[in-house]
């Protein structure tokens, strides 16, 4: 049985995928949100807006400005009409779970309270058999578990997370009864009936492990792994999905175990690799575990944008073919980074290794945080990464996933930092923190103090209840050792690894690189301090030749963060500018811009219409790059990550 301040998700320790049989299984597991304190000068400011601020967007459009609340009330009452969309319940859920994140963060009896009023007409609307969904509910109740795509079992996932995010929180369990109601009428249902089903939309099955590890009932670890088993076989049934393609389109056409290459919709791929993680780091299955590398290896080397972003097309929300990776059409659903982040710190729990942490640190720097706005209630649902200038934040959508999803994800902040072994402590991201973890019969208490991104120094205070010899493990980012991203899809120009020194105790120390992680093994005493200084400078990156759209093209990342050039700060005009490969770059902390950024200036040529209107000049400009998580907070403006370096390339009609 686990402890209730624990979702424990597990490792396997392997070296590559070709040789997972042949290495032992040792655990490695997050230090979960309700273990972690953050007060970072980066993260803090925007977890306070997501919980003054985002929670209450999302309570005002969920309760009074769609019907999302009051379908489970009409449920409850077996009266009335459903209104909305078939999978609008898990808004409602998405939203709970991350009022649950934001209560530990920020205790506020009024937000709790909402919760509770909502939770209680969601319990009201469930049937005796623990069914639940206001859609069939409301509508035809015969109809219920005939068709995949109504996202039946993707609403329940939801509710589950939301369940055990609140119990953690709050020590509550009513939401958790309920979940754990539903989840057995599913089992009864198709598990332990022996009948097929398969989920349209993933996201059950890394919810059942969430269950599992919080109950200790296996029934739930079972439940996820059948769900896995069920796919590939052609099981799943719907009148909208009928062709090979469509098959595809909800990672159905193989069984999980065969999977090669990452394909169909980006969020319900994200959500099932995750979910496999999960299963792979109980089952310890090799089988999962191979083809959850050769999808990353795909995903990352061949279908991932510089910001961390995925699934390229708006037209399936999803995947098209290998290094098709346009700009200005960049669908990158908000929810796919999301999946990242989720998928990645599960990749890195089962291996050890860093690289998984280096993508989850570009997807939540750039291609997850550009989709909540600075003010906290306006949204991205895709991210581009250039614009003509009339792409806009939205105060909604009609499929509204993307709000409470973002929410969900900042205000769980502190699932991602830190890592434990029996042995060891893992940190994995830089931000001022701090937690309390057990260890060798001690408690360690592990502070970080930074002002990452915005400069590479970071000091980590260990203070032990009593001396203790122990590995710390703390992440050298990818882009310290001259590598934007695994793999070659992406590179700086100049490749060489940044020089970086490590103090104890303002003595230089010593230490060994495994997996990506500097590990310092000594015997750790109250007060010790360790210090990194990470060199932040301005690097251009290029893209593989492959990516066409980005061929003679140059992008600019300081530290995590992949910049843009916008119209804003540019005198009205981005896409007439290039940036040549000598080109040289200062910074400059503007605590006033954008919450307060860095930013990038240099001297670049901008190619200019003259008085005539029949000739060309070129013109030398000082132009401003912002960080891309921060753009279109101003204005509707023109925008564009990566800048040609040949006037060839530049476009004067934007």
């Amino acid at each position: 049985m686990y402890t209730k301040n624990q979702i424990i998700l597990g490792l396997c320790l392997a070296a590559s995928p070709s040789i997972f049989a042949q290495q032992p299984f040792s655990e490695l597991t997050p230090v979960g949100f309700d273990q972690v304190q953050i007060n970072d000068a980066f993260w803090k400011p925007k977890m306070d807006k997501v919980s003054t601020v985002t929670l209450n967007a999302c309570i005002n459009y969920t309760e009074f400005k769609t019907a999302r609340i009051r379908n489970f009330e009409n449920a409850a009452k077996k009266t009335g009409h459903h209104e909305g969309i078939y999978y609008d319940d898990s808004d409602v859920y998405k939203a709970l779970e991350a009022i649950a994140y934001s209560l530990q963060n920020r205790r506020d009896t009024v937000l709790e309270k909402k919760a509770d009023e909502w939770i209680e007409k969601i319990e009201a609307a469930q049937m005796p058999d623990g069914y639940l969904d206001t859609y069939f509910q409301l509508r035809d109740i015969s109809k219920r578990w005939t068709d995949i795509e109504k996202h039946e079992d993707y609403n329940a996932g939801h509710l589950i997370e939301a369940a055990v995010a609140y119990y953690h929180a709050t020590g509550k369990d009513r939401l958790l009864q309920v979940a754990t109601r539903l989840a057995n009428h599913i089992d009864s249902t198709f598990r332990l009936a022996g009948k097929h089903w398969v989920s349209g939309h993933e996201e059950i099955e890394l919810a059942l492990i969430k269950l599992y590890h919080l109950t200790g009932s296996d029934r739930y670890y079972k439940l996820a792994n059948w769900y896995l088993e069920q796919r590939g076989h052609g099981y799943g049934y719907s009148p909208m999905w009928t062709s090979k393609e469509s098959h595809e389109y909800y990672q159905d056409d193989v069984p999980v175990k065969e999977a090669s290459n990452i394909k169909g919709h980006a969020v319900r791929a994200m959500y099932l690799y995750t979910g496999t993680a999960d299963v792979a780091a109980i089952s310890r299955d090799t089988g999962y575990l191979n083809a959850m590398e050769r999808v990353w290896q795909d995903v990352v080397y061949r279908n991932m944008y510089l910001t961390g972003g995925i699934g390229s097309s708006g037209n399936n929300e999803g995947f098209t073919r290998d290094y098709d990776l346009p700009n200005v059409d960049a669908y990158c659903e908000t929810c796919a980074s999301v999946g990242m982040v989720f998928w990645n710190q599960r990749m890195n729990l089962l291996t050890g290794e860093s690289k998984y942490i280096d993508v989850l640190e570009r997807t939540l720097y750039n291609g997850a945080l550009s989709g909540l706005a600075l003010n906290g209630d306006h949204f991205f649902y895709g991210n581009p990464l250039a614009s003509p200038g009339k792409y806009e934040r939205s105060e909604w959508f009609g499929t509204a996933c993307c709000p409470a999803n973002i929410a969900r994800l900042i205000a769980s902040l502190g699932n991602y930092i830190y890592n434990k072994s029996n042995d060891g402590i893992w940190v994995n991201l830089f931000i001022g923190s701090k937690t309390t973890i057990p260890i060798h019969q001690s408690k360690m208490t592990v502070e970080q103090e930074t002002n990452y991104p915005w400069d590479g120094e970071v000091k980590i205070k260990l203070s032990p209840d009593k001396k203790t010899k122990m590995g710390l493990h703390v992440r050298i980012p990818g882009w310290v050792e001259g590598q934007p991203v695994p793999g070659d899809l992406y590179r700086f120009e100049h490749s060489e690894a940044s020089p970086f020194y490590v103090l104890v105790n303002g003595a230089k120390v010593d230490f060994k690189v495994d997996k990506g992680y500097m590990v310092i093994e000594r015997e750790w005493q109250k007060g010790d301090i360790l210090t990194i200084n990470f060199p932040v400078e301005v690097k251009k990156i290029l893209a593989k030749d492959s990516v066409k759209e980005d061929l003679d093209r140059i992008a600019v990342q300081r530290g995590p963060l992949v910049y843009c050039f916008e119209q804003t700060d540019n005198k009205g005009k981005v896409w007439n500018m290039m940036l040549p490969p000598n080109t040289e770059f200062s910074t400059k902390f503007e605590k006033d811009l954008l919450g307060g950024v860095t930013v990038i200036h240099c001297s670049l040529p901008a190619i200019e219409i003259n008085a005539d209107g029949t000739t060309l000049s070129t013109q030398t400009k000082t132009v401003t790059a912002i960080p891309y998580f921060a753009w279109a907070n101003r204005e509707p403006a023109a925008m564009q990550v990566w800048l040609p370096v040949r006037i060839k390339d530049v476009k004067l009609n934007y």
